[in-house]
């Protein structure tokens, strides 16, 4: 059976990206553009409308940009992930939109493949952070105050979390998880509950920062 279409929701103030990510992001390789909004005050009724599988994201539009407009999609009844779209100068509203609730992030000016691979990754539950700009934001990230999670120590975890927490954090799905331990995909489901219990985290992209923050998994420079 044919697996069917990741639906995109493109979220871009400029005419000419959003008609770049449809040339990209085509039917024939498995996807479908749902809908475009050009500001980040369209998202919520888009997301409403048209359940889109991910959302690719801008980060500065002129009215809502991309922080609020994640903000708004994780508050939601029904979450979806956040693919955010940036270029090199974006280190702090990256780390800012990832607080907000973002599964990952890509430079505008990655190949085609890579945007792909990483529309398909965030859409099936995992999350994706560009290797070339991963460790600033992180640093970023780690100077900004802690929410949630101070004073709580990677230690509390047991050695198999510590596993699983690692694997998330070089963004392997949770198939792809019970892959690598040899475990079942429900037993890497039950770790990745208790990791978030334990450590105070709410989704992928913040255990994500977590295991980079903790020396868990280290960025690739």
């Amino acid at each position: 059976m044919t697996a069917p279409d990741v639906g995109v929701l493109l979220v871009d103030d400029q005419d000419l990206v959003r008609s770049g990510l449809r040339r990209i992001l085509r039917r024939k390789d498995g996807f479908t553009i749902v809908a475009e909004c050009a500001d980040g005050a369209e998202v919520s009724a888009a997301v409403a409308t048209h359940s889109p599988d991910v959302v690719l994201m801008d980060l500065r539009m002129k009215v809502v940009g991309g922080i609020e407009a994640t903000e708004r999609i994780s508050r939601g009844p029904d979450p979806v992930p956040v693919l955010v779209l940036t270029t090199f100068d974006d280190d702090e509203l990256l780390s800012g939109a990832l607080r907000a609730g973002a599964a990952g992030f890509l430079l505008k000016d990655s190949p085609a493949e890579e945007l792909i691979r990483a529309v398909r990754t965030v859409a099936g539950g995992a999350s994706w952070l560009d290797p070339a700009v991963t460790a600033r934001v992180l640093s970023t990230y780690r100077s900004a105050p802690a929410r949630g999670v101070a004073g709580i120590a990677a230690g509390e975890l047991t050695s198999r979390e510590r596993d699983v927490l690692a694997l998330i954090g070089r963004g392997r799905a949770n198939s792809e998880i019970a892959s690598d331990l040899h475990i079942s995909e429900v037993t890497v489901k039950s770790h990745v509950g208790h990791i978030f219990a334990k450590l105070g985290l709410r989704d992928r992209a913040a255990a994500i920062v977590y295991a980079f923050d903790h020396g868990i998994v280290a960025p690739r420079v």
